[in-house]
């Protein structure tokens, strides 16, 4: 593979005045050895028992708060309202000696609770606290990071840049964790506003985050935490050879960008290279996009942002492990200047491409930061994008599909399963080489058939791999956003997925 000088330019001064113009509003998270004396509702959990008992899910938290007497009061109450338990079922009843409600949250059965059970479980509780100021809950007994995950994601809002009213609203709650081990609380509210940040990023409207402000924004959060940062501008692109950043991005006025990010955990530790498809906008240029639903395409930089949330998770969490984070963005528009279907491209270290279809951006922009990311021999590669329909096609909404070598790829799938991020390992067929395959450059971008096109985009990708890197291909199409109604702990719109994979399994590869 023919690899291009690194650029002698200096990276573009980062802007210390940029941040995103509104943040989404979450509870807060707070670890407590007694409950608060203002709290307003007190969230327990309820299994389901035999011949369609509830029981408590009895903990000492549970006993400090209230006594036998007391506990079985609250059992009779939610008796008398019809309470299951089955999972996410939320039920309210008074409360006792000061506190204003009791809310019971369903688990099923007790010998069947999961981390992704009580994830969900916590998460619609999370979306029914509206109105309660403050709470406390006794779940933490049960799986203390699961807990503050489900409460924490659960509870996200994203108001938008919609004007003030005047009329007064029900601020987030204080939920307070009564008991629990404070590193591991720390941890789980690290990740989960990593998540948070995400989201926050796929949400805003791409009249305000664009490849400039979008790199700025990115790497002034970045170096509250001490990454180090580096952006490339158009020009010292051009200079590079970065011919598919350039192609996707110089339709559009708003000039594209590379930002990398870098996180030193530790001298002699394994490195990861995290790389993310960062197309702000995407109307598929001159192949355009029909007009309905176009408005989604905000999301189309989702891998992006889960990756630059991912890295400044690892350095908050001060992972022992080395990561840079690869971000190429772009906005894909049609103009006189705009790449055309019938175009070859020169990528960054050599490989042409024939461009098919210009709705195709995604892997042409991914390839170049790929190329770029092996340039730093890491151990680990692993590209996360929003990147194909037929994702959707073949896995639905919510499974992402992970390509890549046999081995890592397997791990990752795995990974976002134990999580609670579904994903499912793909396979890329040999009998795709001749589809990629085109008579004019190296490669094509997209091929002639409707089949295995989500795999025929990850075996594209794998060209531009470094021999012995190990890699994982991670199409997040569906997801990323969800279009449909919020659910357990997922909100409508972004859903930050899939960045406690990615934290995870940094975790896990960390010495």
């Amino acid at each position: 593979m023919a690899k291009n000088p690194a650029p002698t330019t200096a990276p573009r001064k980062v802007a210390r005045d940029a941040g995103l113009p509104v943040r989404g509003e979450t509870a807060e998270l707070v670890l407590s050895k007694k409950l608060p004396k203002s709290t307003g509702a007190v969230i327990i959990a309820i299994f389901a028992g035999e011949d369609d008992t509830i029981e408590l899910a009895g903990s000492t938290t549970l006993d400090s708060i209230f006594s036998d007497k007391q506990q079985a009061q609250i059992l009779r109450q939610l008796e008398a309202v019809g309470a299951t338990a089955k999972r996410n079922e939320i039920t309210r009843v008074p409360g006792i000696e000061g506190v204003t409600s009791v809310i019971a949250v369903g688990l099923g059965k007790a010998e069947e609770l999961d981390d992704e059970t009580l994830r969900r479980a916590t998460g619609s509780a999370a979306r029914s606290l509206r109105g309660v100021e403050v709470a406390a809950t006794t779940i933490g007994d049960l799986g203390l990071a699961a807990a503050v995950t489900g409460f924490g994601l659960g509870s996200y809002s994203f108001k938008g840049l919609r004007r003030e009213t005047g009329e007064p609203e029900s601020p987030a709650p204080s939920i307070h964790f009564l008991g629990g081990d404070k590193s591991e609380f720390v941890t789980a509210q690290v990740i989960t506003e990593s998540v948070i940040f995400a989201r926050d990023l796929v949400n805003t409207p791409s009249s305000h985050l664009y490849p400039e402000s979008y790199a700025v924004i990115a790497a002034n959060e970045a170096a509250k935490h001490n990454l180090d940062v580096e952006i490339l501008d158009e020009k010292q692109l051009e200079a590079a050879g970065y011919g598919g950043i350039l192609a996707v991005g110089n339709g559009s006025s708003r000039k594209p960008r590379l930002l990398r990010l870098t996180w030193k955990g530790k001298k002699s530790a394994k490195s990861v290279a995290l790389v993310g498809k960062g197309i702000t906008f995407d109307t598929g240029g001159i192949s355009l996009k029909p007009g309905a639903n176009m408005d989604n395409m905000i999301s189309d930089m989702g891998g992006s942002a889960a990756m630059i949330a991912s890295i400044i998770a690892a350095a908050r969490l001060n992972l022992r492990i080395n990561v840079t984070a690869t971000i190429p963005m772009a906005e894909n528009m049609p103009s006189g200047d705009a790449f055309r279907p019938g175009d070859v491209i020169t990528h960054y270290g050599g490989i042409t491409s024939e461009i098919l279809n210009t709705d195709a951006e995604g892997r042409l922009i991914l390839a170049d930061a790929i190329v770029r990311a092996c340039e730093d021999n890491p151990d680990y590669l692993i590209d996360a994008a929003t990147l194909t329909g037929a994702q959707l096609v073949a896995l639905g909404i919510r499974t992402a599909g992970v390509m890549g070598t046999a081995e890592f790829r397997d791990r990752v799938a795995l990974t976002g399963r134990e999580v609670g991020e579904q994903a499912w390992a793909m396979p890329l067929p040999e009998e795709l080489d001749e589809e990629i395959t085109s008579p004019v450059a190296d490669l094509r971008n997209v091929t002639n058939s409707r089949f295995a096109g989500m795999s025929a985009a990850g075996r594209y990708l794998q060209e531009f791999v470094a021999d012995g890197v190990e890699w994982a291909h991670v199409d997040i199409a569906g997801p990323a956003y969800n279009t449909a109604g919020a659910y357990g702990y997922t909100p409508k719109r972004a859903t930050g997925a899939p960045v406690r994979t990615f934290v995870e399994l940094l975790s896990e590869l960390a010495d």
